[in-house]
């Protein structure tokens, strides 16, 4: 019985791998649960059994993928702005050029704006809790202004503005993005 669950495991693993590298790669519509399977030496019914539909496998490869980056972005340092930006920005390089992919998808894939909507929400609430310190004691439509603001300047599209758009290295992207951060503590 052990034997058969840890198997059922590995191939739950191989087939969110697989998932993973056709759904960060290609559009939604143009993924083939078929290659999926062959990718993960599995049969489609396999992936059935495991998943159900296209659309629950890509809800959970996604969440697959990002439940450990959302671990180590709550390890944040909240005391110093450019090592969470850095460590942001870690994963904009790892895995933005996928999300930016997703956002393309968004109008047409119910799950992908849902899940979109869930990240977004996400990221705001992060942004409060690794730079909640600046806004200490500023209360109501200021505190919320200002969140806005480090919200907008952390976002992945910035990111992309940045070092796809403008061509910035990393390190000036950054330090641009801390700046935005650290100036919205004393924006009114």
């Amino acid at each position: 019985m052990v034997a058969r669950a840890q198997a059922a495991a590995k191939t739950r693993q191989r087939l969110l791998a697989a998932a993973w590298r056709q759904f960060a790669g290609r559009p939604f519509e143009e993924v083939r649960l078929g290659d999926i399977a062959d990718e993960a030496c599995v049969s489609v019914q396999t992936l059935h059994a495991h998943f159900g539909t296209k659309e629950a496998l890509f809800v959970e490869t996604w969440s697959w993928r990002m439940a450990p980056e959302g671990a180590r972005r709550d390890a944040a340092p909240t005391h110093d702005v450019g090592a969470a930006v850095s460590l942001l920005y870690d994963s904009y390089e790892r895995d933005g050029d996928a999300v930016l992919r997703l956002y393309a998808q968004e109008e047409r894939i119910a799950a992908v704006h849902e899940m979109l909507e869930e990240g977004r929400r996400w990221h705001r609430g992060w942004v409060e809790r690794t730079f909640g310190a600046l806004v200490e004691g500023v209360r109501g439509d200021e505190r919320d202004r200002r969140i806005v603001a480090m919200v907008v300047a952390t976002d992945l599209l910035v990111w992309k503005l940045l070092s796809r758009e403008m061509g910035l290295g990393r390190k000036t992207a950054e330090r641009i993005v801390t700046d935005m951060v650290i100036s919205a503590k004393g924006a009114s």
